[in-house]
């Protein structure tokens, strides 16, 4: 299957990923996004990815001031999703999903996926009818393709599209870095994916930016090949390099994100032989580390997931940058995060925090970690 020659509204190979949106404070920077919007939509790509729940409810909000309201509806494609935490029963799915349509400023969505599938909340989506409601506003004309987005192991996603084959699209974690990881397993969930001849759509390509900022050693691997590209380029042509891909989704934060993932992703080349072997080698650099592999989605401290307000995103990431740079600004870094919130040896061990987890971190344990560096 040639994943081009699919949903032919989607113009390019790109997406724009509303999740990590450019801020000021704690609010959303309107007018650099206005700017970012029009950049992207001149560029001729189409393709908007958000959800309820992105920046605390402010992404749709943005999305409607920025794109919705100023451009006519054949200019553009928008994703929303159904997310676990915003319904109880089949009952609150329809009113929850107007909602949603009204703070986007549109009359219907796109693609409407089934929000972070995975076997412990796969149930509730069943038994609430979530997925034949979907299929219902389909009919309605209030959903042109209904979907899902995946976070866990390869044999749920298989049960899950045995179960609805009328499924048409799968968002999945897909980069190099977690191509063959045995807690997200990349590779295998694509192969299902391609089992059951659904295209993909790719979150994460720069795994939270993680694969931006590279370390030293494994920068040095990327500044042999002598291309004058930027990190990101590398990570994005990856995941776009395979048959199935439909769409790469890219959360950037900056204009300056927005022309650099532009400029190799208007008319995308896959990766040669030279690249590939590069990036193995700074996949081997990242393994030799043992660096934490946290994304920063921050689903663990959002909707008090930690009852103790330890920020964990922030405390590996200052983790992190003291193995993989040997920063010494880590641990003032640390101590800035702690000094208002919680402590790494604060974890009470209830894991509310590892329950949702996309990344199924063994996140107590990491905190002990972090604790016996830091503290």
């Amino acid at each position: 299957m040639n994943a081009m020659e699919l949903f032919p509204e989607i113009h390019k190979k790109f997406g724009f990923g509303c999740m990590r949106l450019p801020m000021i404070g704690d609010e959303v920077d309107i007018e650099q996004f206005k700017k970012m919007t029009d950049r992207f939509i001149e560029e001729g790509f189409n393709y908007f990815d958000t959800a309820h729940g992105y920046i605390n409810g402010k992404s749709e909000l943005a999305i409607k001031e920025a794109l919705t309201s100023r451009y006519p509806r054949d200019k553009y494609l928008l994703t929303n999703k159904l997310t676990e935490s915003f319904f109880e029963s089949e009952e609150d799915i329809r009113p929850f999903f107007q909602t949603q349509l009204e703070a986007c400023g549109v009359e219907y969505f796109d693609f409407y996926l089934m929000h972070a599938q995975k076997a412990a909340n796969f149930g509730k989506y069943k038994a609430c009818r979530a997925y034949e409601t979907a299929f219902e506003l389909k009919k309605e004309g209030k959903v042109r393709h209904v979907g899902l987005s995946f976070h866990d192991k390869a044999e749920v996603l298989d049960e899950i599209l045995t179960t609805y084959p009328e499924i048409e699209i799968v968002q999945i974690q897909f980069n190099y870095l977690d191509y063959d990881s045995e807690s997200v397993e990349s590779k295998k969930v694509y192969d299902v994916c391609v089992k059951h001849n659904k295209p993909v759509l790719v979150m994460e390509p720069v795994k939270g930016g993680n694969l931006v900022n590279l370390p030293a050693d494994a920068q040095v691997m990327i500044d042999a090949l002598h291309q004058n590209m930027s990190n990101a380029s590398y990570a994005i042509r990856f995941a776009a390099g395979f048959d199935n891909m439909r769409v790469i989704l890219s959360g950037m934060s900056d204009l300056a994100q927005m022309e650099d993932n532009i400029s190799f992703m208007k008319d995308f080349q896959p990766l040669s032989e030279e690249e590939q072997s590069a990036l193995r080698k700074v996949v081997a650099v990242f393994h030799e580390k043992q660096l934490i592999p946290c994304t920063a989605c921050r689903y663990c401290v959002e909707e008090n997931h930690c009852p103790m307000n330890i920020r964990i995103p922030d405390i590996f990431r200052a983790y992190n940058d003291h193995v993989a740079f040997a920063d010494w600004n880590a641990g003032m870094y640390y101590r800035n995060v702690t000094d208002h919130s919680g402590k790494a040896s604060d974890c009470i061990k209830c894991g509310m925090c590892e329950s949702v987890c996309p990344q199924h971190l063994t996140i107590r344990d990491y905190l002990e970690t972090c604790a016996a560096t830091f503290e």
